[in-house]
């Protein structure tokens, strides 16, 4: 079901769901900045904040995340400056900041945050380009590393998913036929003696598009400690949210437990006619309810209700 905006015709891509103090937050990928929207109901009419960053010399502020520790607000954002994309910090004092005092936080294309933390610290999920190691398949795979304070990563990142699968390459109509394999935008989050690691894989162009997920049973909250293994059905391609009659270009999402149910917060688009081989931005925040028992999760998705 697609979230209700009152400005229509606007795109919500890599949607992030925050709440705080009984105010609900979205904070979507734009060009100038991080665009946020604000809403005091869930599921009712989203409105429109606008860019919620002022950051110096940068452009293309991609899938942002927020974590308030204390009293702070901290947004993870990647976005290009001086030809690269790392990952970047940013705080405020309102989570519509403005998010300031930017910093960024490797030297490299990083991209995709989800920070976590736990009583054993800080620990950022993040999508990094790198040939794998395991398979020697090239792509994005998902990382993560610890964190000494907000603002200082301990620059020892663990490669925790990689790409297996023919339906996580990024097809070739979005790269001209080369190989490549995308395995990005990480969710964590922990439901009684299981862990869960959710990604999106394919490419954010096409009907390829998914999102899978991961699962470890422990209760470990040292993440870095923690090995995940992808679900699927008896070792085949199982996408738990992907393409349907209604929808595709589904993923890139977060999770957000309200009123004792999980839902995911997702970017999907309608099914069109259309002639053109141009990407066209279409994107628009959707949300599906999680089922979560142990170590499974099934998707209830509606085109026009929960």
């Amino acid at each position: 079901m697609k979230l209700k905006f009152a400005i229509e015709n606007k795109n919500q891509p890599d949607p992030f769901i925050f709440e705080d103090n009984g105010k609900f937050y979205l904070y979507v990928t734009a060009l100038d900045g991080v665009e946020a929207y604000v809403s005091d109901d869930l599921f009712g009419t989203w409105e429109y904040v606008g860019i919620v960053t002022d950051f110096n010399n940068c452009s293309e502020f991609w899938a942002p995340a927020v974590i308030k520790i204390e009293d702070t607000y901290y947004m993870y954002v990647a976005c290009l400056q001086d030809g690269k994309r790392p990952m970047h910090v940013a705080r405020a004092t309102s989570p519509l900041g403005p998010f300031t005092n930017e910093k960024a936080l490797y030297n490299y294309f990083a991209i995709d945050a989800d920070m976590i933390q736990t009583d054993k610290g800080l620990f950022l999920f993040y999508a990094n380009a790198r040939r794998n190691e395991r398979n020697g398949l090239p792509g994005t795979h998902v990382f993560i590393d610890r964190f000494i304070d907000p603002y200082t990563p301990e620059n020892d990142p663990k490669e925790v998913l990689v790409p297996e699968f023919d339906e996580e390459k990024y097809t070739p109509g979005c790269v001209d036929g080369k190989l490549w394999y995308t395995l990005e935008g990480p969710c964590w989050f922990q439901e009684g003696q299981w862990q869960y690691l959710m990604y999106s894989a394919g490419c954010y162009q096409d009907d390829t598009y998914h999102i899978g997920y991961a699962v470890a049973k422990t209760t470990d909250t040292d993440l870095k400690n923690v090995t995940f293994e992808k679900v699927t059905n008896n070792g085949a391609f199982a996408p738990l949210i992907i393409k349907n009659e209604f929808e595709e270009g589904t993923g890139h999402h977060s999770i957000i437990r309200y009123k004792g149910e999980y839902y995911a917060i997702y970017h999907g688009r309608d099914y069109i006619a259309s002639t053109s081989t141009e990407y066209e931005e279409r994107r628009t925040a959707r949300v599906c309810k999680l089922t979560v028992s142990d170590g499974k999760i099934t998707a209830e998705r509606f085109e026009d209700h929960l």
